[in-house]
């Protein structure tokens, strides 16, 4: 398509309510449209770019074996229940509703359990695994904050991979594998250099994970980095007990700024068995399966690669 016969415009005007310079500039260029706060519609230009970061993470997920799939955005109450994460004590982002027979229901702000509830249909035996699956989906969070434009919106895209395994050091060695597929993803759109690997607190997830922080000042996080050793820890998990375990001292590390682009979880055993999904081994005996979750926000990529090279461009302009 030619420039000259896009519909869209560039602009010297941004929405007055916009604080986030990666939203202003992808406004004023036309490559998306804000339709409320956290919540943005993506232009052609925009739409070109998101399919260009889609086609560098589809290619790394199909390296390690991911197969693609696409899940519902809306899902029932019950699968939510079995695992407690329905409660909004416990997930405080749902978006809720009822239908018309007044079935609750949620809409996706993540997908562990109805994709471990569909994975209980096709894996019934230890011949089946492992088996790797992946997403890309439109995800719905009701955010208390959404001041960071395409950084941290109500509505986004993001690349979710689920591993199941019932060999524990199989399932670890995936684990350290998409570690590395990750890295490579931030290494193809030019944030490789300032991304790093994060000791952090699961959340509504696990107790621990491991984030990918790149470093920028439209963050929303602290980490504490060593650049030589190649080891960051998260603010909010920042101890000695953490720093113990990494083999670091506090004075050792520098803090930083940064914006989260992607996160993985371990979720163990502990997740298939509360929704007990269990296959039986060559013995014929019961065992459990290890689950392993690993997101993208692909937007939100889009969005820290705005600030970014937005930051380079005006220091040498």
């Amino acid at each position: 398509m030619k420039q000259s016969k896009l519909f869209t415009k560039t602009s010297k005007d941004f929405p007055k309510d916009e604080v986030s310079k990666n939203a202003q500039l992808l406004i004023k260029a036309g490559f998306i449209n804000k339709e409320m706060a956290g919540v943005y519609a993506y232009l052609p230009l925009g739409l070109r770019v998101i399919e260009k970061i889609k086609t560098i993470v589809r290619e790394e997920m199909n390296v390690i074996g991911g197969q693609e799939i696409i899940m519902s955005s809306l899902q029932p109450k019950e699968v939510w229940e079995s695992t407690g994460r329905w409660s909004d004590e416990v997930v405080d982002v749902w978006f809720k509703s009822k239908l018309k027979n007044e079935t609750e229901v949620g809409f996706g702000w993540s997908h562990e359990e109805p994709i471990t509830k569909m994975m209980k249909r096709f894996l019934s035996s230890y011949r089946d695994f492992p088996a790797y699956t992946y997403q890309f989906q439109t995800k719905l969070r009701n955010e208390l904050r959404a001041k960071s434009g395409i950084m941290r919106g109500r509505e986004f895209v993001m690349k979710d991979l689920y591993s199941y395994d019932v060999d524990e050091k199989r399932h670890l060695a995936f684990y350290e594998s998409v570690k590395t597929a990750y890295m490579n993803v931030f290494k193809r759109v030019g944030l490789g250099d300032i991304t790093y690997i994060t000791f952090a607190a699961g959340g509504a997830f696990t107790k621990y994970s491991h984030e990918f922080q790149t470093i920028t000042e439209a963050g929303e996080d602290f980490i504490y980095i060593n650049k030589e050793k190649g080891i960051a820890v998260n603010e909010e998990v920042m101890d000695d007990a953490v720093l113990k375990e990494l083999g670091v001292s506090k004075d050792e590390m520098t803090k930083v700024k940064s914006a989260e682009v992607g996160n993985i979880f371990n979720f163990g055993t502990s997740k298939c068995d509360d929704m007990n999904f269990f296959v039986t081994n060559e013995e014929g005996k019961q065992i459990s399966i290890y689950l392993g979750s690993y997101g993208i926000g692909v937007t939100r990529l889009m969005g820290v690669v705005a600030e970014i090279f937005r930051a380079i461009y005006c220091a040498f302009d």
